[in-house]
This record gives C-alpha cells, structure tokens and sequence, in this order.
C-alpha cells in the first residue's frame, strides 16, 4: 500500500540527487507497474527521522547521527521570574503600590542593570517581579531585588578550614559567581582566623541554596585525597623521566596531580593529589618505578673538571635530559658551592657505558683559553661601543669573552675550534696594537686637574686632538694623582710633555688680590669688556675676576704664574694711579646766556677746549637752573680747561674778577645754613658768582665775579655783612606758608626790597631745594632783625586775612577780561596786590556736540587733562533744544512782560559750549590746548558710490574693523543720497591714518571689481541634449574636473528651458574658452561612437547587470561601452543597446552574447529542476516523446514507500487539511498570558 505526503524543494533535490541517470530517466518518464513501485523512495529516505541518543556509561543519551551537528539557536534575551512572599517585603505599604521608595529603587535598578522590570501583586499580597534582559544583567538585577526589595536573614555554615579556598576560587572567581547565582552575601574568615564558620546573609531562599552550594563544595574536596612518598632524590630524575615525560603519562593516565620537587630543592617528598583512586593508582605506578630502578641500577663515578660541570648540565639542563632521554642514566653533580669533581652516573649496567662517553664528549666539548693583553687596551680591542668585539662575537656566537677589569688577559669560552680561532683573531689584534700603541702615567696633584681639564674640557680636548690620544683624569672621587696618557707613542709623548708643563706652571701659580675702588671697575672693564680683553691679551696667563656689582666690594683677583701675575698687577695699578689722576674735577660757574657762545657752532669750541686740554667738560641741561660747568680730567689740563672757559666768558661780556679779604673764620656763617645766605646776596646783585675757598685752608680771599656794578655791589654786601658779623651778628627765623612768599616780596622784589632799606637786615627766603618751604630767615643786628621781624610778621597777618569772595559776572563779558592774553586780569593783580593772579578762571568755547568725545570713556580723557595741568574743568549743562524754545517766550519790539532787554548778541557763544578753567593762569592756557587738541575733526573721502557696501561689510562688520583700528567714526552716506563722499571723524592725529587706511580699501575693492568682471565673461556652446549626461559624467565628475582645472563655472539648460541644447560657460575669457574646447572634445569624440541593438534574453539580463550593477559597470569599464536596457513594459523586452566606439561595441556585443550562451545553459537547468515542482494543472515534458497531463491522469502527488501509517489502521495525512500541514508564515492564535505579551 502506497501513501502520499508532501516533499519540500530541498528534500526534492536531494532524492533526486540521489538517483542514478538511468532512475532519473525513468523517474521523468512515469513509469508504471512494479518498476514505478520499486523506484519511489522510502518515508525514511524522503523523511530522515530525528536524532536518536544512544546510552553512556553514566545513563544519559547521546545523538549518534548527524543531526547532532546542527546547533539550536537560542535568544540572547532571557525572562525570569522572582517571588517576594508578604513576610519578607521590605515595603509593605499596598495603597502605594507602584509608587513610593518601592518603585524608585525598581527604577534605580533598571538603570544600573539594563534588565527590564515589572512588578504585580499575587492574591497572598507577595511580590512577583519579572525580569527581562541578558543573562548578565538579570543575574545583577536578582542579586539587586533581593539586596533592596527583600528583608535579610543570616545563617552560617561549618566546613573544614582547609576546603575554605576551594569556595573562593582563583581570584575569587569562585564566591562571586556563588553570590550572583544565589543572590546572597558570602563572608568567609581570614586565612589567619581559626574559625571554620562561613557566614551567608540574604533571603531565605538565597540562604538555602547559598549552603547548599557550598556544602557540595566540601563533599566535593572530601572525595580528594593528598598523598605523600618519600623516595630517594637520585631516584627522582627516573619518576619525571625525560623532559618530564614519564611524570606527565602517570598524571594523564591517573588523572592526578603529582608534585616533584626541583633538583636544585633537596627535598625527597613526592605529593599526589586527585580523587582517591586516582592517587591510589599514581602512587603505585611511582613506587613500581623506584622499586625497579632500585633493583635493577648500578652506579659509576667519574672525576670531571669544576669548570667542565656546566657543559655536562647544559642550559637549563637540557643536557642532563638529553643523556637521560638517550641512555637512560641519569647524571648526578655536585652542587656549585661544593668543590667536589665528582660526577656519579646512575642507571642499567649495560647503558652506563654510553652515558660516560656522551658525559666525556659533552665536558670536552668546550674549552677555556686565555689571551695575554694588557689591560689599558682592553678597550681597544673592544672598541667604540663594542664595534671590533661585536664582529668577532657574530661569527663565533657560542664562544664567551671576559674581560677583567685590572688582568691583563682575556678569558675565552667556548666550543674549542671556535675558541681557537677566536684567540687567533684577538692576539692578531693584541699584536697590531701593541705596535702601534703606547700609554705613560704621570703624577699630578688633584687639585690641578681641574685646571688642566680647563673650562667646558676645553684645554684637555685640545691636546686630545692635536696630539690624537685619549687622555684619562680620574674623578675627584677617586683622589688619584695619577693620569693616564694613551694612544700613539709619539702623540703620547708629546701629550705628556704638554700636561706636565701645564702641572709644573700651575705648581708656580699663585693668587693676589688688588684693591681697586668699585668705581673704577667699569672704567677698567671698558664698554663691551673692550679694555680688560686689552689686559688680558697682554697677560694671556692671567685669569682677572672682577667681585659682582651687587657685592659692593673692591677686591680684583688676579691668578697665574708668579712672574706674570706680578706684572699685571704693577700694569693694573698703574691704570688705576691714572684713572685716579684723571678723575680730579673742578666746577666752573659760567653765566647761563654765554652756554651756548662756549658750546661753539656745532660744538666746535667745547671740542677743541676738551681736545686740546684732554679733559672731560659736562654742561648743564638746557632746562635745567644750574650755571655750573664740570671739568674733569687731570689736575693741570682742568684748570686750563677753566681758565679757556672764563676767558671766552671775559670776552663776551664786562665781566671782572674782584677779590676781598675776608678773615676765614667768618666764611661759615657768611655762608649760611646750606649756603642759603650767600646765594641770596648772589641773586639780589644779578647773578654774580662768589667763591669762597675750600674749609680749612686757611685764606681769607674771596672772589667776586661778574659785571662791574654788580660786583661792586656784592662786595659791598659782603664786606657790611662781615663787620656786623664780627660786630653782633643776629639771626631770627620766621615760618610762612610757600604761597605767601611771593605777595611778601612783591613785584621786581618790591615789597622786600623796602623792609630791608628801611630796616638794614638781610631776609633770606628757602630755595626749591630746601627741605622746610616755610623757613625765612631774618640777619643782621639785633635791633635791625627785631624791626624786620616786625615788619614781615605784619604782612604775614595780613596774608592770613584776606578771604576769597567770588562775584558774578555775565558771561558775555568774560571775554573782555581775558582779552590779550588776560591783559586786564593782570593789571588788576599788579593795581591790587596781586592776590588775582593766584588763580584765574577761562573759558573755552567747543560746540556742545564735541563734549562728550572730548570727556572720552567714563571721563578718562578730561581726568587725564585735570592731573597734568593741575586744573579744574566744569563743563556746562546739556541744553535742550525743546526746553530752550518753550522757555524764550514771543517778543515784541523787545519788549517782554513791560520789561526792555537787552537784545542778546548774535556773536557771544551759547552757555551750552562753555567749558570753564579754574587755575593758575598758564596752566589754565596749556589745558585749553589740550582741549582743543581733542575737539573731532572731520574731513570727506570720495569713494565711489558702488563700492560702499563693500566698505561697510557684512552686518556692519568691514566699517566696524576700520573703525577700531584706525579710532575714527566713519560715516557712509545714505543710498538715496547716491553721494560719493564719506566722512571721517576724529582727532586730527587719527585721520590721515584712517584716510589713507580707507583709500587702500578702495583701491583693493576697485581691483576685485575688475577681477569681476574679467571674471564674468560669458561664452555659450551648442550641444545635443543627448550628449549631456555624458559631458556630465557619473555622479558629475566629468563635469566637476572641467570646472576645477579651469576654474570657470558651466551651467547646463534646465528641463522647461527652451534651448535645451545650450550649455553657459562663465570665467575668465582664456579659461572659457579652453573649457569650451574641453567640452567640444567630448562631444567630437561621442559623435564618433556608434549604436548597435543586439537581442539577449531578458531572463539572463538580471544575471548581466548583477548586484547593484557591479556587472554591467565592470563591462561598460572593460570595453569602454555604454549598455542600454530596456525597462519594464518595453515592446521587446530582449533589445539590448550598445554604444561606443565601432570597435569597442564588436567587441563588447560578442561578450555578451558569450555571456547569453553561458547563462542560458544555467537558465535552462533550473528550469528542468523546476518542472519537477509545478502544481497538478502543470504539464511535464517527458524524456522519448512527451505525455500530456490529458495522458497522465490526475497527478497522485509525491509518493513514498513503507510510510508509517502503511502497516496500520491510521489514514494517510490530508494534504488539504490545515492543522496537518500547516502553511509558513500562517497566523498562529497566541496564548494570553497574565503577564502581558511575551518579549523575545
């Protein structure tokens, strides 16, 4: 009996593949009878069953077919479910269920473990939590929930302290997968803590199995035996055998671990650890061993060189498990610190013999030679970081070299041919540099090795590389005297003369300090050093160091060999006796008008006196007071120096030199306190000089010079003042404010002039030098400076009452006062004591607009004006032009409310452009200077209209910048004004920067103006449409090139334009023009190409453009063609069209049809294939023939032999029926869940 069922393509294909040619026919063909019934295929064929497990030893099933290999798929996404019952919640509050602390930690431990919650009451009020998520972070998210949303209970468990690590793990690996898997926390006691106790706190399920894991743990290690066996340590190297092969099978086969100590330990315990069979078993097998080799080996005793005992060990001892591995024997040594040569063999009789030869052979092997070299050219022959040993060492790599620090041998390690041809290659170069090297020692005190070293090396480095040795100095730390010279035996010699001359010079060198004044240090230095690199050149041997400025002392050391340094002290002192003799001055008063006769034209003369006398003559500065002129230089040449001056003074004026006798003991107080009395008597008679001479010296003459009646004067002065001196000299001292000095001497000295005639006493008022202003001070007899002192204590008083009153005057009338240049102002002061002239008041008149410029930034600027010239400035209030004409009310004949005014004048300033002055008249003058220095000036520019805009910038920002670079303000005329000028505001020191600045701009606008317009040439070229896209380029690169390398821009027609075969080409005219040509090109060369339609079938053309037309593209490449398809709905959809070049389309139109041939083959296959596949109403092409599906009756379907239900009572599976053979994809009817959908 038959049965039918559904195959799938897959399992089709594989039946069919299955088939052999003739059954495939056969099959195709239909046949019939018994032949149909033998070839269907079985249910198992078309159907294999799933996997089978067959059984293991330990009762599971295992897959035995090849099912097994297919792996299941399984979602990364998992879903867990946790229980909180009502007694263990944390929060128990039901009214705030989903809100409150509750559902802030949920919230808290969804965003510290990724995993998704969701809570819901049960009917017992206990929490349900799912939670969703990577297995990660639900396993975080559990330990979480039960840490914070469960109450915590502890319990401990009892397990032997030494299963405690087992529970850890390594790294602790252990316990934190525990905590995590059971959500608790473990503590477990220190290693150095006796207890045993494992504490575990968490929920009660938690605890559960939190113990229960780690009771399994300890069974598990009770299960675990160690077991340790004493054997003899000669008889370890045959339990680990070879490179520890025999030790390593035992554990392999055994399965446990076996612990063999070291050789260098001298321990004879072997430890096995592993279950208990398994170290039953091991530590039979070790035992088997050691009872064999105990029975069965014999040992033999060679002597062997100690130096030889490493060749015998070997590397790490390979060469011991070398022996062992081919003999059998194992080698025993001596330890390193005995000094036994001893080496015992061990094993079976009959492989000793082997073993010693290989044990002789592996001893002889290397060799230890020595070379004879002395040891000052061991760096020689090692070379400039080990370059000569270094290729020695490369060819002969296994042979050691030892150079000992202080031997004079070189000790050679290795395989003895190489060792010998080592040696050779190193005495040959011993010989070499023997010959031709050669060293000498000499003894010098280490305190001159510095010295000789000299500063930076560079005294040692120059004999090193002229006499090409190397030259040894020992450290300071070593304290060696010694030095050690080497290299060519002449350079050596040479080198030894020089530095033992350097040693013997600085044996006789010696140190002397010179005191020499810190004043004429500089002098001695010279600017630049100049003068000392002099002194230097000239005592080479002679370091000079001169002390620091700062250290203010006059100490010069001088250090060298005796001789010289004796004589640079005699030429330093020397310098010094003439820098001494020439720094003599002497001051000349010379009246302040004939300065500039003694200067000469172009300084002629004060040149010619200073060349001629070799002096030094310094005048006063022009501003300055002082009428002294300074001579220095030598003693004669200044005082002829002095005497060309006076003479030139002689000349110019009536100038005469008086003497008076005035006995010496009277010149102090003639003087007066800081020369106060004599200056006096020198300014009452016009400037006369008086020279008294130097204190002490005994004479009485004093000197008057200056013009004849002035002189006289003076002297007459003088003399009275002497007698009342010698008579009764009185002096009395008043104090006065600074600023009553000048109304007490009055105009010309008036008011002074007429105390003292009236009074006979000399009043000497401070000089600006005077620390105390206040000083005045009263000479003369008693009785004269008592009326005096009267007299001026008056005045005083006076001073001390006048007050400060202040009238108004109307403004209009202040410009009278300050008329010529305040004229009026000072004929009242000098009408009116002079009071007025103290302080004045001015005005200046700047129209208000300028005011506030004129303040600058928060006032800075008029602040500034204020400090310098010590004023006040009150500028006026801002007037309002509203208020100002609500305030003028309608006038009639000038008459207003019955009252005549005055008509106003039409030329006085208004209030509001006053700016008032208060202070001493010429600072007041200098301040409104600086004033109108401030008020802005404004001057215009022309600029072309058209280029305003590119003056202002974008957002105001090109004017901004001129602006603050240049402190203008620029103004720009409205475009409806169409002006061409631009104002420019500012000081005046500003505005020829800034108008220059603007005229640069201008002109850099002016050319980019040009460029536009170069740059704006137009050109049109005529070009099919069709060829457009071609021109273009893929993805416009064609395109994008011509405008790059020509730098022009090419604008193709739009799709509504009306000439579309018109392309605009924009640039300059030359790079246009050679665009053009560009395109032009192209379009020659696309007018060349021809267009061929070939037919190919359209089901292969898929094949032919291939994945996102990689194919098509590679073709198009290839034969540089452009293919053409034809789209959907198109009349023959098998045209294809190929266009290029006539060559390049043959050639790409027969790949093509090649291609067609090829894939038609492939097309026609599947199509064989899935005839196969066709539903009942189909028809099949039948090998030999053909039979119509008319012929063939109602297909039976798919067919198969020894189904299931073929020896039962079932009924075969209706194919029509849903539920047996439900469709992929169908919709599939959910279960609900209480828990919402399912997340996968």
């Amino acid at each position: 009996m038959s049965s039918v069922a559904v195959l799938t393509q897959e399992s089709f294909n594989e039946h069919r593949s299955g088939l052999l040619p003739e059954q495939s026919g056969a099959a195709v063909a239909g046949p019939s009878g018994r032949e149909e019934e033998d070839a269907l295929p079985t249910y198992k064929d078309a159907f294999p069953p799933l996997p089978e497990r067959a059984a293991t030893p330990d009762g599971t099933q295992e897959t035995t077919n090849a099912w097994t290999k297919i792996r299941p798929l399984k979602s990364s996404i998992i879903t867990q479910v946790f229980h909180v019952p009502l007694e263990e919640r944390k929060y128990k509050d039901i009214n705030q269920f989903g809100e409150g602390d509750q559902a802030k930690v949920c919230v808290d431990i969804m965003h510290k473990t990724g995993a998704h919650l969701e809570l819901s009451l049960a009917k017992d009020q206990g929490l349900s939590i799912m939670v969703s998520g990577k297995l990660d972070a639900v396993m975080k998210a559990r330990k979480e929930i039960v840490s914070r949303l469960q109450t915590q209970a502890s319990a401990t468990v009892a397990i032997p302290k030494e299963h405690h690590r087992f529970v850890i793990g390594k790294n602790g690996e252990k316990l934190q997968e525990l905590e995590l898997k059971t959500a608790t926390k473990i503590q477990i006691p220190r290693p150095d803590d006796p207890s045993n106790q494992i504490k575990i706190s968490g929920t009660k399920e938690g605890l559960e199995k939190a113990k229960h894991e780690i009771l399994l743990i300890s069974a598990e290690q009770d299960k675990r035996a160690v077991e340790r066996v004493n054997i003899d340590k000669v008889y370890h190297p045959f339990i680990t055998g070879a490179y520890n092969k025999m030790v390593g099978e035992m554990t392999q086969e055994t399965g446990a671990r076996i612990n063999v100590p070291p050789p260098s330990v001298n321990k004879t315990e072997i430890v096995i650890t592993g279950e208990k069979e398994q170290v039953a078993l091991a530590v039979a097998m070790i035992k088997k061993v050691y009872e064999e080799k105990k029975k069965n080996t014999t040992t033999i005793a060679v002597e062997v060189k100690k130096s030889q005992h490493k060749y015998v060990v070997g590397p790490k001892g390979n060469t011991l498990q070398e022996i062992l591995d081919r003999t059998g024997v194992s080698v025993e040594i001596p330890p390193s610190d005995s000094s036994s040569e001893t080496v015992i063999l061990r094993g079976e009789p009959d492989r000793l013999g082997q073993a010693l030869t290989e044990v002789y052979a592996k001893a002889n092997s290397y060799t230890v030679s020595s070379v004879s070299a002395p040891s000052w050219l061991h760096r020689f022959i090692i070379g400039k970081k080990g370059q000569n040993l270094a290729k020695i060492t490369q060819q002969m790599p296994k042979v050691h070299i030892e150079f000992t620090e202080g031997e004079d041998k070189i000790t050679l390690e290795g395989p003895t041919k190489d060792v010998q041809m080592v040696q050779s290659q190193i005495e040959a170069i011993v010989t070499d540099l023997v010959s031709r090297m050669d060293y000498a020692e000499i003894s010098v005190d280490p305190k001159f090795h510095r010295h000789l070293i000299g500063k930076g090396g560079v005294n040692i480095n120059r004999i090193k590389e002229m006499h090409k040795v190397t030259v040894r100095i020992p450290p300071d730390n070593e304290k060696s005297n010694l030095i050690r010279i080497e290299g060519d035996p002449q350079g050596v010699q040479e080198a030894k003369k020089e530095l033992l001359e350097l040693a013997s010079r600085m044996e006789n060198e010696r140190t002397k300090d010179l005191i020499i004044e810190q004043r004429f240090h500089r002098a001695i230095i010279g600017q630049k050093g100049e003068k000392i690199k002099e002194v230097r050149d000239k005592f080479p041997e002679v370091i000079i160091n001169f002390p620091d400025p700062a250290q203010k002392s006059d100490i010069v050391q001088l250090r060298g060999p005796r001789t010289e340094v004796e004589k640079c002290s005699k030429f330093m002192q020397k310098m010094v006796a003439e820098m001494v003799e020439n720094s003599y001055s002497v001051s000349v008063p010379i009246f302040k008008q004939f300065h500039r006769n003694i200067i000469g034209k172009g300084g002629s003369n004060i040149k010619k006196i200073r060349e001629e006398t070799n002096t030094k003559i310094d005048l006063p500065a022009e501003n300055s007071n002082s009428e002294m002129i300074l001579i220095t230089g030598k003693k004669v040449n200044c005082e002829a120096a002095r005497n060309r001056i006076l003479a030139i003074q002689k000349e110019l004026a009536n100038i005469t030199e008086v003497d008076v006798s005035i006995p010496s003991k009277l010149h102090i107080s003639l003087i007066g306190p800081k020369g106060r009395l004599v200056r006096a008597i020198m300014e009452e008679c016009g400037g006369v000089h008086i020279h008294f001479p130097n204190e002490g010296s005994g004479v009485d003459k004093v000197t008057i010079r200056g013009p004849v009646e002035e002189v006289e004067k003076a002297k007459q002065q003088l003399l009275t003042l002497a007698e009342e001196k010698q008579t009764k000299s009185h002096t009395v001292e008043l104090h006065a404010k600074p600023e009553y000095h000048k109304f007490l001497i009055g105009k010309g000295g008036g008011n002074i002039r007429k105390v003292r005639d009236s009074t006979g006493a000399r009043i000497i008022f401070p000089t600006p030098e005077d620390k105390d202003q206040e000083l005045i001070t009263v000479v003369g007899t008693e009785e004269a400076v008592r009326e005096a002192q009267k007299e001026l204590e008056e005045l005083i008083k006076s001073l001390d009452n006048i007050v400060e009153d202040t009238m108004n005057v109307d403004p209009k009338h202040h410009r009278y006062f300050v008329a010529r240049r305040g004229q009026v102002l000072r004929d009242l002061a000098d009408e009116y004591g002079g009071v007025m002239d103290a302080q004045v008041t001015m005005e200046c008149v700047i129209p208000q607009k300028f005011h506030r410029s004129i303040m600058g930034p928060k006032g800075s600027r008029i602040q500034q004006i204020t400090r310098d010239h010590n004023v006040q400035i009150k500028f006026p209030e801002r007037e309002d032009p509203q208020a100002a004409q609500a305030e003028t009310p309608a006038q009639e004949n000038g008459e207003a409310n019955g009252e005549l005014k005055e008509p106003l004048d039409p030329e006085a300033p208004k209030r509001c452009d006053v700016i008032v002055l208060s202070g001493r008249k010429e600072r007041c003058e200098a301040a409104i200077e600086a004033l109108k220095a401030l008020v802005p000036v404004t001057i215009e520019v022309d600029v072309p209209f058209e280029l305003h805009r590119y003056i202002i910038g974008q957002k105001g920002s090109g004017i901004r910048k001129m602006m603050d670079e240049f402190e203008v303000n620029i103004q720009v005329p409205g475009p409806d004004l169409q002006s061409d000028k631009i104002a420019i505001t500012g000081l005046a020191s500003h505005l020829d920067r800034a108008k220059e600045g603007l005229l640069v701009r201008v002109k850099e606008l002016q050319a980019d103006q040009e460029d536009r317009a170069l740059r704006s040439f137009k050109l049109t070229i005529t070009v099919d449409p069709k060829y457009h896209p071609k021109i273009i380029g893929r993805k416009g690169a064609i395109i994008t090139n011509i405008r790059t390398e020509h730098d022009v821009n090419i604008q193709f027609p739009e799709k509504n334009d009306e000439n579309q075969d018109q392309i605009t080409i924009t640039g300059y005219e030359h790079k246009a023009i050679a665009a053009r040509d560009a395109i032009q090109a192209i379009v020659d060369e696309l007018e060349e190409m021809v267009s061929e339609d070939i037919t190919l079938d359209s089901r292969v053309h898929a094949r032919i453009i291939g994945a996102r037309g990689k194919g098509i593209r590679k073709i198009m490449d290839e034969f540089k063609v452009d293919l053409r398809f034809p789209q959907s709905g198109a009349a023959d959809p098998n045209l294809v069209s190929v266009i290029g070049r006539p060559e390049h389309v043959d050639e790409a139109i027969d790949h093509l049809l090649n291609l067609e041939e090829e894939y038609m083959a492939d097309v026609a296959e599947n199509e064989a294939k899935m005839a196969h596949m066709r539903p009942p109403g189909g028809s099949v092409a039948a090998a030999g023939g053909g039979v119509s599906d008319e012929n063939r009756g109602p297909s039976k379907g798919f067919v198969v032999r020894e189904a299931p239900w073929a020896n039962t009572n079932e009924k075969a599976p209706d194919m029509s029926s849903s539920e047996d053979f439900p469709s992929f994809g169908a919709p599939v009817p959910t279960k609900t869940s209480p828990w919402g959908p399912k997340r996968f």
